[in-house]
């Protein structure tokens, strides 16, 4: 696997209602997020292994205390991730790791194998299913007798392939498209629950380890105690 992405990189401030807007459509490419979202976090890491930190700059945003500005001139949505690039503003997490992967430079995140590339757009489809399962199971009591299925649905997938740790074999989009939600579910059960998603599941406690040793996922990653606190408010208060 190719080692990418060496580059320490000073994260901007975050920008809230007080803020100025950056520029629009003045030929830099800006990846709109939030460093505390899943969903940007997989644009971020595909930017980041693919070493586009020059070409491709941060705009993070407070989601608690958003620019008005950017629902009224930038992304109409008002949601995160969205990018701007070639003069216009595109969105939704899974559209923009695949623009990025192929209207940008660095090294290719999706195999030429069709056969990889058929079961790779089926985990893809699967990620909402997932995400349906576990998020669904915080606010039922004991999240563990329901959320075993969706982790053994990967654990499944991940004996597909022989050539390496991951999905496809080797590192591709359909990693970086479950691992913010993985990287939350495996710290919040663990945390609330004492429920280990990796026991009994060593392909899936091997993906979890070889992602960690990529520069560019780590450096995305969630602070575990601010996660706690966000998951149980959100989660957990009646």
């Amino acid at each position: 696997m190719a080692v990418t992405s060496c580059v320490e990189e000073v994260l901007p401030p975050v920008l809230d209602s007080t803020s100025d807007q950056p520029p629009l459509f003045d030929g830099v490419t800006r990846l709109y997020t939030a460093y505390a979202c899943p969903f940007a976090q997989r644009v971020w890491i595909t930017r980041n292994y693919k070493g586009l930190q020059e070409q491709i700059k941060l705009v993070p945003l407070n989601l608690q205390n958003r620019p008005a500005w950017y629902k009224e001139k930038v992304y109409p949505e008002n949601k995160v991730p969205a990018l701007e690039h070639n003069n216009k503003v595109i969105g939704e997490s899974l559209d923009l790791i695949k623009y990025v992967d192929s209207n940008f430079g660095g090294p290719s995140l999706w195999p030429n194998d069709p056969a990889k590339q058929e079961f790779g757009e089926e985990l893809l489809s699967y990620t909402d299913t997932l995400n349906r399962i576990v998020y669904g199971s915080f606010n039922k009591g004991d999240p563990t007798k329901e959320v075993g299925v969706a982790f053994d649905h990967l654990e499944t997938a991940l004996h597909k392939f022989d050539d390496g740790p991951f999905f496809l074999g080797q590192f591709s989009l359909v990693d970086i498209a479950y691992i913010p939600f993985v990287e939350r579910f495996q710290i919040f059960l663990s945390e609330v629950w004492k429920y280990d998603i990796s026991a009994g599941r060593p392909k899936l406690a091997t993906w979890i380890e070889e992602l960690n040793k990529i520069d560019g996922y780590k450096r995305t990653k969630c602070d575990p105690k601010e996660l706690v606190e966000f998951y149980k408010m959100r989660f957990l208060s009646q």
